[in-house]
């Protein structure tokens, strides 16, 4: 009988977390749909003020490290050409969401090994020296990936992935006090919800940023087929792919299919940018 009434009255408490859940989220369109038709609707728990807020803090806070480190922006002419495609990129995100433009865009250029790069919320970017020349990176391609993680910010990804762990975290909570199961049993439904829900929505946002990230550089006038050239050079780094399922980037052959189509289908795009150059 105790289990029957514990059980009820989980239910009813995360019926009611939820609902104050609903109730705090916000359903948004981060970004209009482009060329690519990329218009889901987001549900957004986090002020989008609060996390631009703070990656600003933490980007000033990277960079002065980096700094301290002589590691930012040590190669003048890796920095010149990184921002060039910068300047480039930025001016076509007004497609995507006209505010974009007034972004206090920043890029800056790490010396490190590693094979990376990012956008935070807010347009601060910084690109690795180990991807330009780990990969020997053409500009085409190194637009793609700056497309990409320029897209992230576009959409909002980080925001997203905030108001969904928000939510979750709240429910998951609930229900393990509830039903008295301590940490492990908090710590099962957390697995539970990154591979049920988290990881597939990581490798949603991935395939989002793909793909508004080729119509980027396809209106920069860089070539958007250089995004599957990028894709083959990263298959080539070895270490082996991950199990798809609880990858949070999609397979190398997913990946490589649907770039195909899209940079395809952003080529007139290209073509008309050249016209213009």
């Amino acid at each position: 009988m105790k289990s029957i009434v514990k059980k009820m009255f989980l239910k009813q408490a995360l019926a009611a977390v939820g609902l104050m859940a609903l109730v705090a989220c916000e359903t948004v369109q981060t970004t209009q749909s482009g060329a690519v038709g990329v218009d889901r609707q987001q549900h957004m728990a986090v002020p989008a003020e609060a996390l631009e807020q703070a990656a600003r803090e933490e980007y000033a806070k990277l960079m002065a490290e980096e700094r301290s480190k002589g590691a930012l922006n040590r190669n003048a002419a890796q920095v010149e050409r990184v921002r060039a495609i910068a300047n480039r990129l930025v001016p076509q995100t007004v497609v995507f969401r006209p505010d974009a433009r007034a972004w206090a865009w920043e890029v800056n250029v790490l010396t490190s090994p590693e094979v990376n790069a990012w956008c935070m919320p807010g347009g601060k970017m910084a690109v690795y020296t180990g991807l330009i020349e780990k990969l020997q990176i053409t500009d085409d391609e190194l637009a793609a990936v700056m497309g990409h993680e320029i897209a992230h910010a576009l959409r909002e990804h980080a925001r997203e992935r905030a108001s969904e762990q928000a939510v979750a975290g709240t429910l998951i909570s609930v229900g393990a006090a509830v039903l008295g199961v301590g940490d492990l049993g908090q710590k099962t439904a957390e697995y539970a919800y990154m591979g049920l829900l988290g990881l597939p929505n990581s490798r949603r946002h991935e395939t989002e940023a793909d793909r508004v990230g080729v119509e980027l550089a396809a209106r920069a006038g860089y070539d958007p087929r250089a995004a599957v050239t990028l894709w083959q050079k990263m298959g080539q780094l070895g270490g082996g792919e991950p199990i798809k399922f609880l990858s949070t980037h999609p397979s190398q052959t997913d990946r490589l299919n649907d770039l195909t189509a899209y940079s395809q289908r952003v080529m007139p795009l290209y073509e008309q940018s050249r016209k213009h150059r």
